[in-house]
């Protein structure tokens, strides 16, 4: 085989593999998903045909304008047990969705900041118009990590919105998305309510 042949099917295997790659964002969310539900910690295999999701919309992928607080003392998060959790205020974002302005903080876990695994770990709890109706009354969270603020933005999907482990059992703590944090639309986008017959 000579070498232009050689190199021809080189460049035919990589646009090959970049091709499969690219997988449309519906999909990917969809995958997502059901990795989501398959690695679930807390809710069991027979139970787990009850997770609900919107339908994957890229217009939900947003890119944020991020400001960075120097938040050195923080403030008691509440929860929905007797355990408030110590937060930091990291940061605000600011954002456009369906042609309004909003701005969410995201916060930083006391506790996680001292676990090498989770230190770089960013939380952004939110209610929304949806909530206590198509979504979780408890509200929703994003994960996020420090590593994702690139020249001050920040992309956020909520279509990854999950809801808190107390949205199946009332054994965990759960924080309670700070009043700052409720926005005045409906995040259709995500996880939907839990809905097992007979409640949790």
């Amino acid at each position: 085989m000579n070498l232009k042949i050689a190199l021809l099917m080189g460049v035919s295997c990589l646009l090959a593999g970049i091709a499969a790659a690219q997988v449309p964002y519906p999909q990917y969310i969809k995958k997502y998903q059901q990795d989501y539900v398959k690695n679930h910690e807390v809710v069991n295999k027979a139970d787990k045909k009850h997770f609900r999701f919107f339908a994957p919309l890229s217009n939900y992928k947003v890119a944020a304008s991020f400001k960075a607080l120097k938040d050195t003392v923080g403030f008691m998060m509440p929860t929905s047990g007797k355990e408030p959790k110590r937060y930091f205020r990291y940061g605000y974002i600011d954002f456009s969705l369906d042609g309004k302005k909003l701005k969410l903080t995201v916060f930083r876990s006391k506790d996680l900041m001292t676990d090498p695994t989770y230190k770089d770990y960013l939380f952004l709890p939110f209610t929304d118009l949806t909530s206590g109706e198509e979504s979780y009354g408890g509200g929703r969270y994003i994960d996020l990590e420090i590593k994702h603020i690139k020249n001050n933005k920040l992309i956020i999907d909520f279509n990854k919105a999950y809801n808190p482990y107390c949205a199946y059992s009332d054994e965990y703590n759960c924080p309670i998305p700070p009043r700052e944090n409720d926005m005045a639309v409906a995040i259709k986008a995500g996880e939907k309510n839990f809905e097992k017959v007979g409640g949790k």
